[in-house]
């Protein structure tokens, strides 16, 4: 059995002040979340006035290259994490395989309930599907932590592109079968799934044509080569500031601080109310890790979510804080991955 732990003075938790002059539409939420986490680390007989743990060095394992986008989000979150446990956290950098030599890496070390992970969703909800001999299964060898971050696709046009608005775009595209193309960088990658997600949704059918990277999709767009593509916020709005692009819709249910005005999908041109198609990055454990150091470590990464300058650093990257339970992170990866599941099997049948 497990040390029981028991100090929580030197380990507890420090809401952060809330700057009520600066509510967003997130506050009150994120703010329930935070006094649910602590309420919720508060009662876990596990750590009460001696804790043992962290006694030593802390390690995540990350997925991608020192500099990434997932490596940065890690950082960003890692840090001040580590100043909360009173213990550094060793960033472990194993890039490969789309984010899934991270979490094999991070598996296969021996040093339980001090070794982590941080992770994109790929690696959790369609690599099963699209990665011969994964070494892994995600409901059995993975405990989620936390959901740190999101950021929707945009759909984006070439400016003098005929339709202004989602509902055009779609009027179009099932005018018949692949008139309406649109560029991805690569079977299964987020663009290319999100816009067959986006095709079986709202009932057309579009010619995917693949690139290389993102800018020369953009390019493509832009020359008239294709007709339009998905892709991060953050990647499409110097080129509608610029003029040469426009965005018709965005993938999140909820208008998204990086797109201003941009308007939400979901619920318009025949897509469902439901409709989303998201980028995620969240924090997990090896599956077994004691259910005590979850708690913790889950509210003490939503009260560091809470930060108005972490949130803004992840903002100026293109995210969003998302926060939240384990629980609602182990909900999301299982919806996740029935979503992009079926859209697999839309493009295996279409191959």
């Amino acid at each position: 059995m497990r040390r029981v732990f028991d100090d929580l003075a030197r380990h507890s938790i420090s809401l952060l002040p809330i700057n009520f002059s600066r509510e967003t539409d997130m506050t009150i939420s994120r703010r329930a979340a935070l006094i649910g986490a602590a309420v919720l680390t508060l009662a876990t007989p596990a750590l009460a006035q001696d804790a043992a743990w962290p006694s030593k060095p802390l390690h995540t394992f990350v997925g991608f290259p020192a500099g990434s986008s997932p490596d940065l989000l890690a950082r960003i979150v890692t840090e001040p994490l580590a100043a909360a446990l009173g213990q550094p956290i060793v960033i472990e950098n194993k890039p490969g395989a789309g984010g899934v030599i991270g979490i094999q890496q991070m598996l296969n070390a021996k040093d339980q309930d001090y070794t982590f992970g941080t992770t994109i969703n790929g690696p959790m909800t369609t690599a099963p599907r699209m990665v011969p001999d994964l070494g892994y299964d995600v409901a059995a060898d993975v405990a989620p932590v936390a959901m740190i971050a999101t950021s929707p696709l945009v759909l984006v046009v070439a400016a003098d592109f005929a339709a202004d608005d989602l509902a055009g775009f779609v009027a179009a595209a099932g005018e018949e079968p692949e008139v309406v193309s649109y560029g991805s960088v690569g079977k299964g990658s987020g663009a290319h799934l999100t816009a067959e997600l986006f095709s079986d949704r709202a009932g057309v059918e579009m010619l995917h044509i693949p690139y290389t990277s993102y800018a020369e999709v953009t390019t493509a767009i832009i020359g008239g080569e294709i007709d339009s593509g998905f892709m991060a916020p953050s990647a499409a709005m110097q080129y509608v500031e610029a003029g040469t692009l426009k965005i018709l819709g965005i993938t999140s249910q909820a208008p998204f601080d990086q797109a201003p005005g941009v308007p939400v999908m979901a619920g318009q041109a025949g897509l469902p109310d439901d409709f989303r198609a998201e980028l995620w990055n969240a924090f997990i454990a090896p599956a077994g890790t004691d259910e005590a150091i979850i708690n913790k470590l889950n509210a003490d990464i939503n009260v560091i979510l809470a930060d108005p300058a972490v949130q803004k650093r992840l903002a100026d990257m293109g995210w969003q804080v998302a926060g939240g339970t384990a629980a609602e992170l182990q909900q999301r990866i299982v919806e996740d991955t029935a979503i992009w599941g079926t859209v697999l099997d839309r493009i295996d049948t279409k191959n």
